[in-house]
């Protein structure tokens, strides 16, 4: 009968058949023990590089998902490298990162130089882009075009023809034309309706006309400053009722005062009325008509006032008026133009062309006509 062997202990030292002794819980993310109650290199290497954080970290890498006792579970896809794709790193004995550190034992820049994005700058593809406001880097200037031009040259024969008849008749011209001035010029100036200051503007004119027909023809300058000076007060006195902001007041007495001042100047053509006038009316219409052609702007300008100081010397030329009327020409065909840029003004509406485009050529040469054709009378 031979003697029975003693059976070897496991490597763990537990004898055969017995159960191991229970393990206490170990706290989350604490690294769970072998079987023989040491430390794997592997286990411990796979911790290190995953970076198992005590009670409040950060959550794992991307594909690990912790159990109840705080294993990781193995990858979705097998021989998947952790975290990002590195390759695992021995185990340095440092203890697993507490939260607020980076993976790798580095720890993080401090909160105050966290990298912002500048606001509007472009973000990465996928995301939404911050909303960038458009800018109006300008707007079109506009000029009246043809039709204002026929209507110009139309107001312009009329003149004309009411100059050669007498004072009366061009009386006639002159009130159209201060009308049509009053009303382009508040809507030029976006006031619109604006009956009162029209009203206003265009009663002024027809007051200096009344005023000229009645006064001598020498005493032009005196009625037309005597109309300002008793206007302009009355103007004041009208804005003051004015229940708008200061703003709006500033700008509705501004607007009123240049319309009654077009107003009555325009009445100038009744202080010098005959021949100048002729002249002067006729250089208005061609220089109108010539720069509603398409040209270049410093082309069309030179043509424009070439073709005023053309038609000027054809008329004081055929008439047998002294030919240094043609100056007044040439200043008439300046200021047409400088009323037609004033007309030209952004995004213009239809009814600025066939008003303040129409009146204003004539109406700002009209004063020139008159000064010119006084001082060449000198």
């Amino acid at each position: 009968m031979t003697t029975p062997t003693p059976q070897q202990p496991y490597p763990g030292g537990r004898p055969h058949g017995t159960r191991p002794p229970e393990q206490p819980p170990q706290a989350p993310g604490a690294q769970p023990h072998t079987y023989d109650g040491q430390q794997q290199a592997y286990g411990a290497q796979q911790q290190a590089y995953e970076g198992q954080q005590s009670y409040g970290a950060r959550p794992q890498a991307y594909g690990t998902q912790q159990t109840y006792e705080g294993r990781p579970q193995a990858q979705a896809y097998d021989g998947q490298p952790q975290g990002h794709g590195a390759r695992p790193q021995a185990y340095d004995g440092r203890p697993p990162q507490a939260y607020g550190a980076q993976a790798y034992g580095q720890p993080l820049p401090p909160a105050g130089e966290q990298p912002v994005p500048s606001a509007g700058a472009p973000g990465p593809a996928g995301q939404g882009a911050a909303p960038v406001s458009a800018h109006r880097t300008g707007s079109p200037i506009i000029p009246p075009g043809l039709q204002p031009a026929l209507l110009t040259v139309a107001l312009s024969a009329l003149t004309a023809g009411g100059a050669l008849l007498g004072r009366p008749a061009l009386a006639v011209a002159a009130v159209l034309l201060q009308a049509v001035t009053a009303a382009g010029w508040f809507r030029l100036n976006g006031m619109w309706p604006a009956r009162q200051g029209i009203a206003l503007a265009f009663l002024a004119g027809v007051v200096a006309d009344v005023a000229l027909l009645i006064a001598p023809a020498d005493r032009g300058p005196g009625v037309i400053m005597g109309t300002l000076g008793v206007w302009i007060p009355l103007i004041v006195v009208q804005q003051m009722r004015h229940h708008g902001s200061p703003d709006e007041r500033l700008s509705s007495l501004t607007a009123t005062s240049a319309s009654t001042l077009l107003a009555v100047l325009a009445a100038g053509l009744l202080a010098q009325g005959g021949h100048p006038v002729v002249v002067g009316a006729v250089a208005v219409a061609v220089a109108t008509l010539v720069r509603s052609v398409r040209l270049p702007g410093p082309v069309s300008v030179a043509v424009s006032l070439l073709a005023a100081a053309a038609a000027g010397y054809g008329t004081v030329h055929l008439a047998g008026w002294p030919v240094s009327w043609t100056v007044v020409a040439a200043a008439a065909g300046l200021c047409a133009l400088i009323g037609l840029r004033v007309a030209s003004y952004d995004w213009p509406s239809r009814f600025v062309h066939f008003t303040a485009g129409v009146a204003l050529p004539l109406a700002v040469a009209a004063p020139v006509v008159w000064t010119t054709a006084w001082l060449l009378a000198k």
